[in-house]
């Protein structure tokens, strides 16, 4: 595949110049960081090398190298989905799978196949970023979603390298962010070769960025499927947790659950309401590293706490789990069960300004969401969650805790909201094709280029 050269303005060479000096000088910081975060998450100690661009072995010879960066959880499950589509797309193809957090890494490892490699993507540096290209050589580089770094896509403009961004999301706040950075952000935007956008919202955005090529193809997560192992773990679950409703707080970050007790203990005659109705509340935090956190402030608030993480056979013991409050998630890979199980939910990061996690995973399992106010994440999908009945987004958790409690007491609305979510799932699927579509026309058309 071919590559047009990107020419940069003085004053962007200049100020990639001057980020490239930075980047430098804040990596004994990263590697401070990574090994607090190794403590916790021992995945974030192993091939440190590679942060900064150094990858031992060597590369298989066969094949062709599509390279696939999915930085975190969320990108590296759309990965999964995209996956079989990209090998068709790309017959032959050897994978290697970039990330840059551990859950990331620990999700991927089941995507990959013989000869596929999986690694960090190296810190944002000139040097960093060349030494990953020439080890690896890839045909092809694919980012998931929004991970656009400006010395690495100049570093593939210099290998001709051609780079897409798949699932492409970017909200007015992040695009305000960029521009007023242009002379950085500028380059790397203009230096992508295809943009593959989940809405025209956000093609809009992406375009006053400077991508040359932007096409709406939807978003991929629309096509994702309850597996059969999901469906039964949440049977087991089900059976054990007795007809107790469950309300699940699905991928809290940091600050929704103290927002969730203030608001439980602000209106106790509501807690009162809800406790009468036999409510289990299952928290599950976004992030493993704060599992530990959250299950001390429950404990200190006074709840009863089960956590996933005590389940001998990973089934609860039904005597402990009547006696609880709350059942901590303190697991990786059963989001789809604990929707499963769920009455509903209320949805993490949309509480607080964060943009909110993926409603439509939810969606997914028949499981109604109530929203807070911040959703510009998935802004199209909340939108049309909310219009057809299988989403409600409030102002704060207080009215949050107000949909609970109304939707608890009207069984045919439940009812109507998980039809709805059935509904959604079935308006927005399609978009794992269409980037099989586009792929396989930039790789005809590169390919006709460079014969001719």
């Amino acid at each position: 595949m071919s590559v047009s050269s990107l020419r940069l303005s003085r004053p962007e060479r200049w100020v990639l110049a001057v980020y490239d000096l930075l980047m430098r000088a804040l990596q004994p910081l990263l590697r401070r960081k990574l090994q607090r975060r190794a403590k916790l998450e021992p995945d974030y100690g192993l091939n440190v090398a590679q942060r900064f661009g150094h990858y031992a072995g060597e590369v298989h010879a066969e094949g062709d190298v599509v390279w696939l960066h999915a930085v975190s959880l969320g990108e590296t499950r759309a990965a999964a989905l995209l996956l079989p589509a990209l090998r068709e797309a790309f017959p032959g193809m050897r994978l290697v799978l970039t990330h840059g957090t551990a859950t990331g890494l620990e999700q991927g490892r089941a995507l990959l196949q013989t000869a596929d490699q999986q690694v960090w993507l190296p810190w944002d540096t000139a040097q960093a970023t060349r030494n990953f290209l020439m080890h690896f050589k890839p045909r092809i580089g694919l980012l998931m979603e929004t991970e656009v770094w400006p010395n690495l896509v100049q570093a593939c403009q210099q290998a001709g390298v051609p780079l897409c961004l798949l699932n492409a999301r970017m909200s007015e706040k992040s695009t305000r962010q960029a521009m007023r950075w242009s002379l950085l952000s500028g380059p790397a935007y203009r230096g992508l070769r295809l943009v593959l956008a989940q809405s025209v919202a956000d093609a809009q955005q992406l375009q006053r960025l400077g991508c040359p090529d932007v096409q709406v193809v939807g978003n991929v997560k629309f096509d994702v499927a309850v597996t059969a192992q999901s469906r039964s773990l949440a049977m087991r679950w089900q059976s054990a947790l007795s007809a107790r409703p469950i309300v699940m707080l699905a991928s809290t970050r940091d600050g929704e659950e103290t927002m969730w007790l203030h608001a439980m203990q602000a209106h106790p005659a509501r807690s009162e309401r809800l406790k009468a109705l036999g409510v289990l509340w299952l928290l599950v935090p976004r992030h493993p590293q704060r599992f530990e956190e959250v299950h001390n402030l429950l404990m200190q608030s006074g709840y009863r706490c089960e956590r996933r993480s005590t389940w001998l056979d990973g089934v609860p013991d039904a005597a402990s789990v009547a006696q609880a409050d709350v059942i901590l998630g303190d697991s990786l890979g059963e989001m789809p069960s604990y929707y499963m199980v769920s009455r509903m939910t209320l949805l993490g990061g949309s509480f607080a300004p964060l943009g909110g996690q993926n409603l439509i995973e939810a969606a997914a399992c028949g499981c109604p969401v109530v929203m807070g106010p911040h959703t510009f994440n998935f802004a199209e999908a909340a939108a049309l969650s909310v219009s057809l009945g299988a989403a409600a987004q409030v102002q704060d958790m207080s009215a949050a805790l107000d949909s609970v409690l109304s939707a608890l007491s009207d069984a045919a609305w439940l009812e109507a909201a998980r039809t709805a979510c059935m509904a959604l799932m079935d308006k927005g699927k399609g978009a794992v094709h269409q980037h099989k579509l586009a792929l396989a026309c930039l790789t005809a058309n590169s390919g006709q280029s460079t014969a001719s």
